[in-house]
């Protein structure tokens, strides 16, 4: 299968914690769909200090996986949101 676009889509969104607000990281997203999965070398700002692990309230809110060979999270329903 193909690979992802590298330098990725120009549109950034601001990634967000559902519970407690907090920011997650920017993420440069293809498409008017949901967050459903994030390539790891399309985030462009992570606030992060674990992987997978809300800075704030330490909620998980993804799980890490590889897509079409790439490594990247693949996102917990209802766990983020996006603006």
């Amino acid at each position: 299968m193909a690979k992802p676009n590298k330098k990725g889509p120009s549109r950034t969104v601001d990634v967000s914690c559902s519970q407690c607000r907090a920011a997650i990281f920017k993420y440069r997203k293809g498409g008017k769909g949901a967050l459903v999965k994030c390539f790891i070398e399309r985030i462009s700002e992570d606030h992060t200090t674990q992987a997978c692990h809300c800075p704030g309230c330490g909620q998980v809110f993804a799980r890490e996986t590889l897509i079409r060979g790439t490594p990247a999270y693949k996102m917990i329903g209802g766990k983020v949101q996006m603006k």
